[in-house]
């Protein structure tokens, strides 16, 4: 099984949601993982930016109590409406539940 297919698995299970085959899908059809109240689409690479581990770093140490540690990217000219929101998973799951 490639290492993309088993993360998907993981992340559903993980979540309380199924992985969506790909086979006869297009982009946009249907998200990786089928789920009640989540669209969720899985991105998995050998490794992500040291810049992005650094920003959830901070995020996670400054963090105060209970607080939800979260990363906001920002791309020049693009709305702040539209921003991303990024945390850990096990963050997600320990405020949002399965």
């Amino acid at each position: 099984m490639s290492t993309w297919k088993a993360c998907e698995r993981t992340i559903a299970k993980i979540l309380g949601g199924e992985r969506v085959p790909v086979s006869g899908r297009q982009r946009g059809d249907s998200p990786d993982i089928a789920h009640d109240w989540l669209s969720i689409e899985v991105k998995h690479r050998k490794s992500l930016p040291s810049w992005l581990w650094d920003a959830m770093d901070q995020a996670q140490a400054s963090k105060v109590e209970d607080q939800l540690p979260i990363v906001v990217l920002h791309e020049k000219s693009q709305k702040y409406s539209e921003c991303f929101v990024l945390m850990r998973l096990d963050d997600f799951t320990d405020y949002f539940g399965e």
